[in-house]
């Protein structure tokens, strides 16, 4: 099998051919046929993250067909297809996950970080932690359900019932996360890199009422507002943007330092907080919400072989949407 592996953060990934996997007891075997290309990725790749197994293949919005079943797996059979995500393995003993919440589990290991990911012909995983697709998506429209879209619904429960949302960042998760608010009757404001024409056009004709710069006021107060770009001096922006008892939910796994701030931004009730991981439910929960109301994915399609210049694209963002890398047999 062939396999971008990453064997010093910041270098490149190199291409290698290495010997087909081989599941062990409670994991799946799986023929990847798509992986979506998450920030996460290039937070790993950059060394930003700074607890990887190395060498380590990166990737972990992975959709592929199992074709090995480890001792003691009865969830699934060869042939089915299935969908892994960023959290890889959890103790299930600790009292994070005694009470549901294994996303943060101080044992968990991550697909592509600590768990050789999807940037690859083939994958291994924990069955536990592997779910059924829906049928309505390609395997390359469904790549990044695993991940921007499974963190964007997270967000979506923790922001709140609002009427107003503020999207600050509009890439793979926004333009996801959007659909299921619009969906629920929502109304969606677009906060975006200062003079980013293309992305404030992209917010608009994914359905969002208003889109502008991220270091302006929009036209009126939010409910909430749920942060994916990983810049630290949105967090006293998206405050000043939301009413009284308003929060702001850092959706990303990594930030560049917040600056300081006056306390009358955060007063009157106002409320930050971040989002970690996922859990099983997430997943469940999102991905039966899109087997009945079809998410639209815009995804721009990279060999596998050039994975490096998928991340280079999405760091200068080249792109609308997600990137999304093929397989050598794909």
């Amino acid at each position: 099998m062939q396999a971008m592996k990453l064997h010093r953060p910041g270098d490149k990934l190199a291409l290698e051919q290495t010997a087909s996997l081989s599941p062990g007891a409670g994991q799946v075997r799986i023929a990847v046929a798509a992986c979506g290309v998450c920030r996460t990725d290039l937070h790993v790749v950059d060394g930003e993250l700074t607890q990887p197994k190395l060498p380590i293949v990166p990737g972990h919005e992975i959709i592929g067909r199992i074709v090995e079943l480890g001792a003691e797996v009865n969830r699934f059979k060869p042939g089915d297809r299935v969908g892994v995500p960023w959290l890889g393995w959890a103790c299930g003993r600790c009292e994070f996950c005694r009470r549901g919440e294994e996303n943060l589990c101080p044992f968990a290991r991550f697909t592509g970080y600590q768990i050789d990911g999807g940037y690859a012909d083939e994958a291994v995983a924990d069955a536990r932690f592997v779910f059924a697709v829906p049928g309505n998506y390609s395997d390359a429209e469904a790549a990044p359900l695993m991940c921007a879209g499974l963190i964007g619904w997270r967000c979506l429960k923790i922001a709140g019932d609002g009427l107003r949302l503020g999207l600050y960042g509009f890439g793979a998760a926004a333009h996801i996360v959007i659909q299921v608010a619009l969906a629920r009757g929502r109304k969606v404001l677009a906060f975006v890199r200062p003079g980013d024409e293309k992305a404030k056009a992209f917010a608009l004709r994914m359905g969002a009422a208003w889109a502008g710069d991220s270091d302006r006021s929009g036209p009126e107060p939010l409910d909430a507002a749920i942060l994916f770009a990983p810049a630290g001096e949105l967090v006293p922006a998206a405050l000043k943007a939301v009413r009284p008892g308003g929060t702001v939910v850092c959706g990303g796994i990594h930030m560049s330092d917040i600056p300081s701030f006056p306390y009358e931004l955060l007063w009157r009730e106002r409320v930050v907080r971040s989002v970690a991981n996922l859990t099983r439910a997430d997943a469940e929960e999102f991905l039966a919400f899109c087997a009945t109301t079809k998410i639209r994915t815009e995804t721009t399609p990279y060999p596998m072989r050039e994975a490096n210049r998928a991340l280079d694209d999405l760091r200068h963002g080249r792109f609308s949407g997600a990137a999304v890398l093929i397989p050598s047999g794909g």
